[in-house]
């Protein structure tokens, strides 16, 4: 059944975080940082990406999305959420339209990965999942 369920999983056009998601490579990220520091740098990670147009801002709702016309073009969405004071949770949805005889997951993935570690080398990550596993 789970060999079965990842090859359904490879062609999914969509992939994205989630706190208590199956697969645990892809749980909300927390990283210590405030929301506004966080916020800011997500927003100028993607105007300095030659690739990437954001399309919307809301800070009130603590989301912004961008069109990433990379190796795949995509719409990104990012989520950030204070949990704690000086713990901020990033999620991360990302989909295309695109159809690739090999899947579109896995370069999906890819992008999502591309986006933390980024995020990983400018505040000090504090975990995964159920609030940082703590």
């Amino acid at each position: 059944m789970s060999f079965l369920k990842s090859i359904i999983r490879r062609y999914e056009k969509y992939s994205g975080t989630s706190e208590n998601n199956s697969d645990e490579q892809l749980r909300t990220r927390y990283y210590k940082a405030n929301f506004n520091q966080v916020f800011q740098a997500v927003e100028d990670l993607l105007k300095v990406d030659p690739t990437a147009r954001i399309t919307s801002v809301s800070k009130e709702h603590g989301e912004i999305s961008a069109e990433l016309n990379g190796r795949i073009q995509s719409f990104l969405t990012v989520t950030i959420i204070t949990t704690k004071p000086f713990e901020t949770a990033v999620d991360l949805h990302i989909s295309t339209e695109r159809f690739s005889l090999a899947g579109m997951n896995p370069a999906l993935r890819q992008e999502v990965f591309k986006i933390y570690e980024k995020l990983g080398k400018t505040f000090p990550f504090i975990g995964a999942g159920k609030y940082g596993n703590q």
